[in-house]
């Protein structure tokens, strides 16, 4: 990295849940984009193929993942600062094993689920990790997935000497803390005790859950929350949405928000402001 003086940049991230939706809604996607003002803007599951939508966001650039089926997942980064090098999904695959396993992140990475960018600073890296559905009939996929995803994003650092800042849609609340009902969820899919395990694995390997970091014991703080039951109304929901940065520039954050005012998906953004 170039011996600069550090450089506060500021980054969102948000799980639209349909771009297109969200583009029909009120307030516009481009007033909360200008609310949020990141350096930065990470979506996940814009749901949509090249050319089926055109954004005007001026002063950033725009670097799209696309899932080959139409409709569902993919993801999308909006950047003021020109990238280095951009990877996507399909640069999991050498860290994905052999066999049903690697065919199972394969799978996955069909599904536009990964906007990686390269900064001179830093790497960014946008992830909505896949679901393990009702019954946990995904699993095996999940497993696999997070298996590759910590396996990438080490890569990355070793490959590089640049740290890491990740975001999204990680599909898990980690702690009993990060969602309202955690016994009655207990071993379903986003409370699993695999996934959690697998998320602590992937903290344990080098990287800080910023939101955390900042406030360990803040209850009633959440980034999603089911469309049934009133559940946002009441905050009954879960954290599952979150911004990681290597550990050797955690001591770097300077804030980690939760956007919960922001309405238009079943998600909210987040938020980081760093210093890199």
């Amino acid at each position: 990295m170039t011996n600069t003086a550090a450089k506060s940049y500021k980054f969102a991230s948000w799980n639209v849940n349909g771009l297109r939706a969200v583009l029909k809604k009120e307030p516009s996607f481009t007033e909360i984009a200008s609310e949020l003002d990141a350096d930065i803007l990470a979506l996940q599951e814009t749901k949509l193929q090249e050319g089926q939508v055109s954004l005007d966001l001026p002063g950033y650039q725009q670097v799209w993942s696309y899932a080959e089926r139409k409709g569902y997942s993919g993801t999308a980064v909006f950047t003021r600062e020109e990238p280095l090098s951009v990877r996507r999904a399909d640069s999991l695959l050498p860290f994905a094993g052999a066999g049903e396993v690697a065919d199972l992140v394969a799978e996955a990475a069909t599904e536009g689920r990964v906007c990686a960018l390269e900064f001179d600073r830093f790497w960014f890296v946008d992830v909505y990790t896949p679901n393990a559905k009702e019954g946990l009939a995904r699993i095996e996929g999940r497993m696999a997935w997070d298996d590759a995803y910590r396996a990438f994003l080490k890569g990355l650092e070793d490959e590089t000497g640049k740290p890491i800042v990740t975001c999204g849609d990680f599909n898990v609340a980690h702690e009993e803390i990060d969602l309202k009902n955690p016994k009655s969820n207990r071993g379903n899919a986003g409370f699993s005790d695999e996934e959690r395990s697998k998320f602590t694995e992937l903290l344990n390997a080098g990287f800080t859950d910023t939101f955390r970091a900042l406030h360990p014991d803040e209850e009633g703080a959440y980034s999603w929350w089911s469309y049934r039951f009133n559940a946002r109304k009441n905050n009954a929901g879960w954290r599952i949405d979150y911004f990681l940065v290597s550990d050797a520039i955690a001591s770097n954050v300077r804030e980690a928000s939760i956007r919960s005012d922001i309405f238009g998906s079943d998600h909210c953004p987040v938020e980081l402001v760093i210093e890199l």
